[in-house]
Formats: C-alpha cells, sequence, structure tokens
C-alpha cells in the first residue's frame, strides 16, 4: 500500500495501523474488553501509588520497586491503548511517522524498565529470605533509587537507537502496519532497504534486557528455593512460598507472553497474525 501524503525524504509522512488483522468486523466490542483493561489498569496502578505514598509501613524496598513498576505499566499502557481505542472505535488509522517513532520509544523502554523492576523485586525478595540481615542495609533508600535510575537508563540507552536507525532506513512509501501500535519489528518489516543493522539490534537488546533479567531472577529463585527446602520449620517454609509465589506469577505473566511474541516476531511461527496481535496487545511488547 503506498501512502497518500508522502514527504520528500526516504520515509513516509505517516503509517496506517491495521489494528487487529482479520478481526476487523469485531473489533468495535474487542475495544470494550481493553478499555475495561486500561481503566483498571491506571485505577489499579494508582491506587497502589497512593497507598505506597500515605502509608509509612509500605516505604520498604519491596514496595518502592512496586511503585517504580506501576508507574512504568502506567507509561506503558497509556502509550498503546488511547491510541488503539481511537483506531477501533473512530477508525482514525493514521498516525505520523514522528509519533509513530516517539510511541515506539516509550513502548520499549516501558518494556524494558518493567523487565528490570521484575528483575529488582527478585533480588529484593533473595535478599530479604537469604541474607535477612544485611537486607536493609543493602537495600537503602539511595540504593533502591540508584538500581530504579540504572534500570530506566538502560531502557532509555538500548532504546533509542531503534528509532535512529528506523529513521535512516527507506521504505519506498510503504505504510501499512499490520499492528494496533508502532511496534519495532512491525515498523522494520515495511522497510524495502537492507534493515540488518536495526534487526540484529534488537536482537542485541532483546538479548541484554530479557535474557539477563532471566538470568539474574531464575538464580535468584533457584537460590532462594534451596535456602527455603532447607528450613526445618515447615510454617517458615510455607510462609517463604507464599512470600515468592504472587512476584512469580507475576514474573511468569510478563515473561512467557513475551517470549511467544519474540518467537512469532523473530522466526515465523505458524501462528495466525491476529493471535500474535491480541497477546501483543494484552500482554504488552518485549523490549527488543
Amino acid at each position: 500500500m503506498s501512502c497518500l501524503n508522502t514527504s520528500t525524504r526516504s520515509h513516509p509522512a505517516a503509517f496506517l495501523l491495521v489494528s487487529i488483522p482479520g478481526l476487523q468486523e469485531a473489533q468495535f466490542w474487542i475495544a470494550f474488553l481493553f478499555c475495561i483493561m486500561y481503566v483498571i489498569a491506571v485505577l489499579g496502578n494508582a491506587t497502589v501509588l497512593c497507598f505506597i505514598k500515605t502509608e509509612p509501613s509500605l516505604q520498604e524496598p519491596m514496595y518502592l520497586f512496586l511503585a517504580m513498576l506501576a508507574i512504568t505499566n502506567l507509561v506503558l499502557s497509556t502509550s498503546t491503548l488511547p491510541k488503539m481505542l481511537i483506531i477501533f472505535w473512530l477508525g482514525s488509522r493514521e498516525i505520523r511517522f514522528h509519533a509513530c517513532l516517539t510511541q515506539m520509544f516509550f513502548v520499549h523502554t516501558s518494556s524494558s524498565v518493567e523487565s528490570g523492576m521484575l528483575m529488582a523485586l527478585a533480588l529484593d525478595h533473595y535478599l530479604a529470605i537469604c541474607c535477612p540481615l544485611r537486607h536493609s542495609s543493602i537495600l537503602s533508600v539511595p540504593a533502591i533509587v540508584t538500581m530504579g535510575s540504572l534500570v530506566l537508563a538502560r531502557g532509555v540507552l538500548l532504546v533509542s537507537p531503534f528509532s535512529l536507525l528506523v529513521r535512516r532506513l527507506p521504505f519506498c512509501q510503504r505504510c501499512l502496519i499490520s499492528h494496533s501500535y508502532c511496534e519495532h519489528m512491525a515498523v522494520v518489516k515495511l522497510v524495502c532497504g537492507d534493515a540488518t543493522v536495526s534487526v540484529i539490534y534488537g536482537l542485541f537488546v532483546a538479548f541484554m534486557v530479557m535474557g539477563f533479567d532471566v538470568l539474574i531472577i531464575s538464580v535468584s529463585y533457584a537460590t532462594i528455593l534451596q535456602a527455603v527446602l532447607r528450613l526445618l520449620c515447615t510454617d517458615a517454609r510455607l510462609k517463604s512460598f507464599s512470600t515468592c509465589a504472587s512476584l512469580l506469577c507475576v514474573i511468569l505473566t510478563y515473561y512467557v507472553p513475551a517470549l511467544f511474541i519474540f518467537l512469532t516476531h523473530r522466526f515465523g511461527l505458524n501462528v495466525p497474525h491476529h493471535v500474535h496481535i491480541l497477546v501483543a496487545n494484552l500482554c504488552g511488547c518485549p523490549p527488543m
């Protein structure tokens, strides 16, 4: 498809978002599900932030990391869902080229920061269970702020080249994005030139972010499991398991869909395209 409103540069002035390929007729009703999810996400994360801010007993490392995670979720959902609802309900599918790059930056940066916050929570649980006497001294407020700043800086520094690389690529006036929002690989697939550098860099970021975070989380929980199994008291063992179970569920909820999206985008698994888009819309986007 050629863009009607083209620029004088090698990229189109705007892209057109397809929403959910194959489910356009049902997208008006699907949008209600996404709208409800967005309202719940905003109210839920805002409530978490209010409780943590107003309750002194919650000024602990785990809750401070949860506050950072809540802010990240708000940024990630707000980066994609309002535009998606406009597409589904009003049919306004156009997004300007630079607005698309901006959305891509916020989506992938937020995903990277979310992954980093989950890693930080896993480290917090590791220190709380395996090194309880040193937990408060290691994870002081300055240390938490420093860790959060490093995770944010990592996301910004690693994701920023996505937009710079895409901006330099020729698109031959192709502008139809088979997605509901601007995602790196969905945009790169429109390039008519050599996009090898952009693709390889996307793989590098994915392994640097998700690979590193998953490794740290796996080592942390393996160590936690060994420490818990060595406990002689059954009640203490159950309490430790219950403490980690909720976070482990959250981690799996994030990384399993992210791995699914990564594999279907990169290696072309035989998965219907609308299933891939629905999973990406429901669970966010991996940092690649």
